[in-house]
C-alpha cells in the first residue's frame, strides 16, 4: 500500500467519525466549544478502538519506507567513505 494512500484513508476516516460525534451530539444539545471539544474526545476514543487496523496499516507502511530510506543512506554513506578513503590513499 502507498504512504500517502494509507494516510489519506485513515485521516478520512477520523475526519468522518469526528463529524459523526459532532452531528449526534449537537443533536443531543451540546453548543459551542463543548461540542467541539467532546466531539474531538468521542471521535478520538472511538477510532482508537474502531480504526487499529488502518492505523496498523499506516505506521507498517511508513515504518517499511523508512527502513527503506535508512538502506540507501547508509549505502551513500559507505560510497562517500569510499570515495574519501580512495582520495586519500592518492
Amino acid at each position: 500500500m502507498n504512504v500517502m494512500r494509507a494516510a489519506l484513508s485513515y485521516t478520512t476516516a477520523r475526519l468522518v467519525l469526528f463529524l459523526v460525534a459532532l452531528v449526534l451530539l449537537y443533536f443531543a444539545g451540546a453548543r459551542g466549544l463543548l461540542l467541539a471539544a467532546l466531539a474531538l474526545l468521542v471521535s478520538g476514543i472511538v477510532s482508537f478502538v474502531l480504526l487499529s487496523r488502518q492505523r496498523d496499516a499506516m505506521s507498517g507502511v511508513l515504518t517499511s519506507r523508512l527502513r527503506g530510506m535508512r538502506n540507501r543512506t547508509s549505502e551513500l554513506k559507505a560510497r562517500l567513505d569510499e570515495g574519501t578513503r580512495a582520495e586519500d590513499d592518492d
